[in-house]
Parts: structure tokens; sequence; C-alpha cells
């Protein structure tokens, strides 16, 4: 986990421009550089480091001394770099999994490139010989990748949008950031006077289809057909692959644990894998909660179940409510279930910086889209309904629970690693029939509790206990956190203000108070950049009013039983 920062053409002096790769400093504490680019005065790369694989060499922008025109600065985890060097009989100069990307482009292009990189990745690759820039980003945007560039060929690209809202650019006043789409790369022809122009947005990899990567990766043969026990097979060799894969770093391994499903298994997983590898310390998990909090109890019982180093962290309603501003900063979005769910993640992850080694942390993330985790999945119309519902939440990851795992850790220099959004274990969970991945039996993730049933993974009671949203979950059934935030919030914003929303934000215009409340601290960090979010995360095939899973009449009635 890193931040990449690169300018292009730029009309301003670089020294004062270099002021905004600044803030984004703390996605590496390590060690930074500013470099210009040889014969373009007017382009430089900036880094920000935490040093996770190959703290000697590691630095960016990387340059080999094969390829002295190639100019990288990556952010994010390459796990198959060391299969392809082999199968490809790379000369690697360092030990840095990037280096592979240099290797690859030299030997079959951008494309061939991008579509082997088993991982998350954003990237900016400049390639002086031919005169081109590329910009990459992994299939579900796990790593974030921002973008800004003008009709006169200025670009900037960051990997959090706050470093580049505030450099200047003579032609244009206002500079419009956006979002890289994930799964895409851009190719860019760069001119003498070191401004671009695009040339093409390819989309290389949809999260249905087997990445071409598979050809190369040792992963023991799959049955074939749809039999439930080929399935269930198939299903814990590739998330036991998803996991070990991921254990590739220089630093500690922690690990979220909230107590729910896809966080106990990945953390009984993952200690099951450091075993075997021999590593030497115990596994921390972290837990959050209040007092009474479900997630708490539920976490207790699956680190007393595993063995792993436990740590609870405990916080009150003050101390949450207090952080908003901060949290808002952090993850540049204003949505509600998403700043919601955000204030027990950033205090978390500000807890395990300053009491523990743990750096590179893994968590449960993507399950629910991935698996029709969340509640209303129970009242999809039709199988096939609730896989083009599965298909459109991974697609806008990026926009809420991906962004929000990101921005939380990175604000305080951890590294978060994903299993469940490992292309090969995702595209054969989306490969099932549509029958296959839906409720059963009035539970969610059906399948997925299945698969793992006789495992002795983790106890019976986690393995088929219900969803429970991580922002409500923190708290107590009696008084949920966004109970709480509501309540505070009555007495921030007035009726008279609320009465006028939609003439302040005709965008996106807030219907609660909460959503005025993150709008309005939103806007004061980033005026005029609403159009980050294109639409609020809310439920579907119900008339819900508030994204959380506690106001459903799903979750009231699994409560009363």
């Amino acid at each position: 986990m890193c931040g990449i920062w690169a300018l292009f053409g730029s009309d301003d002096c670089l020294s004062v421009q270099c002021l905004s790769a600044m803030k984004i400093a703390h996605r590496g504490p390590d060690a930074f550089r500013f470099e210009n680019v040889n014969g373009y005065t007017n382009c430089c790369f900036g880094f920000h480091r935490l040093a996770v694989v190959d703290q000697l060499f590691g630095m960016q922008p990387i340059r080999v001394k094969k390829y002295p025109y190639l100019w990288l600065c990556y952010n994010g985890e390459i796990y198959n770099h060391k299969k392809l060097q082999h199968h490809f009989e790379f000369e690697y100069q360092t030990k840095v999994d990037g280096e592979i990307i240099l290797h690859l482009y030299d030997k079959g292009g951008i494309e061939q490139t991008i579509c082997m990189l088993d991982g998350v990745f954003a990237f900016i690759l400049l390639d002086t010989a031919n005169k081109k820039v590329f910009l990459g980003r992994d299939t579900y945007g796990v790593r974030p990748l921002f973008k800004a560039m003008t009709e006169d060929g200025f670009l900037a690209v960051c990997s959090e949008a706050k470093g580049l809202v505030n450099l200047k650019h003579s032609m244009t006043p206002f500079l419009k950031v956006e979002p890289f789409l994930p799964g895409h790369y851009e190719v860019l022809d760069l001119k003498p006077n070191g401004k671009v122009a695009s040339v093409e947005m390819v989309k290389h990899h949809h999260c249905r289809d087997e990445p071409l990567h598979a050809l190369y990766d040792s992963v023991e043969k799959l049955f074939p057909g749809f039999e439930i026990e080929t399935v269930k097979t198939n299903l814990r060799i590739l998330f036991d692959n998803a996991i070990k894969k991921r254990l590739m770093t220089d630093r500690r391994i922690g690990c979220l644990l909230s107590g729910g499903l896809d966080s106990s298994l990945v953390a009984a997983t993952l200690l099951k894998h450091l075993k075997e590898a021999q590593i030497h310390y115990p596994l921390q998990t972290f837990a959050i909660g209040m007092e009474d909090s479900p997630d708490l109890l539920a976490a207790r019982k699956v680190a007393n179940h595993i063995g792993s180093e436990h740590h609870e962290v405990l916080f009150n309603s003050e101390e949450g409510i207090q952080v908003l501003d901060e949290v808002i900063f952090s993850l540049e979005t204003y949505d509600i279930t998403t700043v919601r769910a955000s204030v027990g993640m950033y205090l978390i992850s500000k807890y395990i910086r300053k009491n523990t080694d743990s750096v590179v942390i893994f968590s449960g993330e993507g399950s629910d889209e991935l698996t029709q985790g969340y509640i209303y999945f129970h009242k999809a119309p039709s199988p096939e309904k609730a896989e083009e519902e599965s298909e459109r939440l991974l697609k806008e990851l990026y926009l809420f629970d991906v962004l929000r795992a990101d921005r939380t850790t990175a604000a305080h220099g951890l590294e978060l690693r994903v299993p469940f959004l490992d292309h090969r274990f995702s595209s054969y969970y989306l490969s099932l029939p549509p029958d296959m991945r839906v409720p059963k039996n009035g539970i969610e993730k059906h399948l997925l509790r299945e698969t793992f049933e006789d495992s002795n993974l983790i106890p019976k009671e986690i393995l088929w206990r219900p969803k429970e949203a991580f922002s409500d979950g923190i708290t107590s059934v009696k008084n949920s956190w966004f109970q709480i935030l509501q309540e505070y919030i009555e007495h921030q914003v007035d009726d008279a203000v609320m009465a006028n929303a939609a003439q302040k934000f005709p965008f996106n215009t807030p219907k609660t108070k909460e959503g005025y409340y993150y709008r309005q601290i939103f806007e004061r960090h980033y005026p005029g950049r609403a159009d980050w979010l294109p639409h609020y995360w809310m439920p579907r095939w119900i008339h819900a009013t508030d994204p959380s899973a506690r106001t459903l009449t799903h979750y009231k009635a699994a409560a009363k039983a």
C-alpha cells in the first residue's frame, strides 16, 4: 500500500505543485520521493512508500537498467510475480513484485501485461522511447486511482483525490477530478512538450470472466460440473489459494475480525496458512464495538476457537461522533452508509497503528456483494435479478465498501488485503448457476456457509450467524449506531435549513438531516465535488428509507426469533 502521484505537462512551478502530493503522505509513512522525467521538465512522479516487499530496493518510480526508457509508479501487490518471472525466465533487478509489469510490457505490450497480473493495483507507466503513458487499475478498484486532465493535455494522477484538488492550471480555474474506472487501462500519447492526448480507454477484465493469468497459476485443477459437492470442493480450493497467495509480505500480518461469517472465515483460514508457512509470530485479530456489541461477543468466540492473539477496541458514541469530520475527509465521500461504517474501521485502524506492529491487514470485504449477503437479497424477484444486482454491486465497490476499506486503513498507514475479491475465486463464484447463489431457507450466503459446514474452521453458531452490517454490529440492538448518529445530528441541522436542501444541494439532495450533515462536512473539504458519488447506497426491491439492515423487516423478524 503506497501513494502514487504524477504530473504530465504542468504549466505551473513543479516545486509548488508537488506540495499537493504531500496530501497523501499517510499512504506511505516509510519514505517518499519526487523525481523529474529526463527530457521533460514539466513532468514528474511523486511516491509515498509503505515498505511491505523488498525494503532495500523498493523505492519508486521503478526503473531498471534493461529498460532505461520505462518509468513505473504503482500501488498494489502482484501475487503471481514470481510464477511469471520463472515461467518467462525474466531477469529481475529487484525483489519488488511490481517489476514484473516492466518485463511483461517489454515482452507483449500493455494489454497482455495487465491481463496477466493477479493482484490489486493502480499504476502509471511511462515509456519515453515510444512516447506513451499508460494508466491501469485492478478489476474491483481495490487500489484507488484518480485523474484530472485538461483539454490542452495537462494530466495529473493520484491515489486519492485530495492530492489533485488544489493543483493549479492556467487554462482551467476548476480542475475536474474523477475516479479512474476499475478494470480499465488507458493509453495516452506523450507529446514533446510533456502534454498528453488520450488514445483509448480499454476494459481489460469483467468480473465474470476467468482471468488470463489462471493459465499460469498453481491452483490444483478444479472439478467440472455444478454438483453441489463439486462446487463446495472447488470453492474451498480457491478460497484457500486466495488466502495463501496473500501472505506475500515482509511485514507482520493481522486480521480484522467482526465475528461475522466473512471475517471469521478469513481469520481462521489465514491462521491455518500462517502455521503451515511456519510464521513465528501469533496472528493478531482486531474487533471494535461499544458496550453490549454483538460483534465483540461473536469475535471473541471465533478468536478463542482459532487461537489468535485477540484485541478488543471499545469506543463510545462521543468518540465516534468526534471523528466524523476526519473520516469524511479521508473517505472523500458523503454516502450515508459508508460514513457510518467507516467510523469503526477508522478507529480500529488507528488503534492497530498505534499499539501493534501489524501492518498488512486481512479483511472480509467484497463477500456481501459477491455472495449476495445483504439482507435485501431475500426480496429478489428472481435468481437472475439477484445475479444482476450482485454484479452491479461488485462494479460499484470502488464507490462504497472498497473505498471505505482502503481509505480508513490507509489513513493510518496500513495495507488491506481482501481475499474474497480474488480474481479466480470471484469469477468462479459468479460462473455458478444463479439459483445456487440466492438465499435459502431464510438464510443469506447459504452456499458459502454450506461450503465450510464440515470444516470446523469456525464455530457453528458463527458459521450460521445472520448478516449484521458492520456499522450496526458494533453497537447493541437496543441502540444502533445509526440511531445514535441521528439523535446527535437532529440538534445540529435545523428544520429551516433542511427545508432548503434541494436549493443548496440540487445534485444528490440529502433527504435526512444525517445526510445533510455529512454533505456539509464533505462540501467544506471538497467544494463542488459532489459528483464523485453518483448515487447513495440503498437496498433494492423494498421501500427502504434508510440503508441500515436493522430497519428492514427481515432483520426485525430474525431479531425477535
